[in-house]
């Protein structure tokens, strides 16, 4: 494969217009694909997303700036206000409107983790009277278990650590997320269970603000050179995610 076409000074102030890539990435209590979490040592971010963020400004040969949201949707609502240039997040319909959406590097499954002691066995066993559910706010997988639940009770949170603690303490009897994310989750909290059915299928994507023709196009390289040299599998594996699959 050819490598990623050289970006010419207009195209670059398109891509870079402060001068650094400013990646926008979701900060979370447990990791995935998707989500990343913060360094016990720096407090920085790191995972998936970071090791692809570095990626992304070594070809630019541009300094990298990371800017930090809490879901997917409030990076997708910043889009407008220039701060961030370029991201990563599961490919979803009501975004579209803020954000154009690149290849996909791999495939983001969603389910249910369950408490320490719960009778939880199965997806229908969560949609029960007096179940208590939560999911991440501003994330696909909350539509989806939104329009998915009938008789438990749904919980949204902003932010994620609050979820993780509660489901913990066992004040969640279940806890939406990304798969990648709740195995993560999991090891963290003994006793509880990631749920083996998926509730949601989508793909994460590199994703651009709306409307930056140069940026579009240059990210779509960049992802489908990062997937074919390795750069993907590398930060995949770095993480912890050796059986997640890199996208076709």
């Amino acid at each position: 494969m050819t490598d990623i076409p050289s970006v010419k000074a207009e195209g670059l102030a398109d891509i870079v217009p402060s001068g650094a890539l400013r990646v926008a990435v979701a900060v979370g209590p447990a990791a995935s694909a998707f989500w990343t979490t913060r360094d016990p040592s720096t407090g920085k971010p790191h995972g998936v997303t970071v090791d692809l963020a570095k990626a992304a400004a070594d070809k630019l040969h541009v300094p990298l700036q990371l800017v930090e949201y809490q879901s997917s949707d409030e990076i997708a609502a910043a889009s407008d206000k220039d701060v961030w240039d370029l991201s990563f997040m599961p490919a979803d319909v009501k975004r579209e409107a803020f954000v154009d959406q690149g290849p996909a590097y791999v495939a983001y499954m969603s389910g249910y983790l369950v408490r320490a002691g719960s009778d939880i066995r199965s997806v229908a066993d969560v949609d029960r009277a007096g179940m208590r559910v939560g999911c991440i706010e501003g994330t696909s997988t909350s539509r989806t278990v939104e329009k998915s639940l009938k008789q438990a009770r749904l919980k949204k949170f902003v932010k994620p650590e609050e979820a993780a603690e509660l489901i913990g303490k066992g004040e969640l009897d279940a806890l939406a997320m990304g798969m990648g994310a709740l195995e993560d989750l999991s090891r963290k909290l003994p006793g509880t269970k990631v749920l083996d059915e998926v509730i949601q299928s989508t793909g994460v994507v590199v994703v651009v603000p709306k409307g930056k023709a140069a940026a579009k196009v240059w990210a779509a390289h960049f992802m489908g050179e990062a997937k074919a040299d390795g750069t993907v599998r590398r930060a995949l594996d770095g993480n912890g995610f050796n059986a997640d699959k890199v996208a076709p």
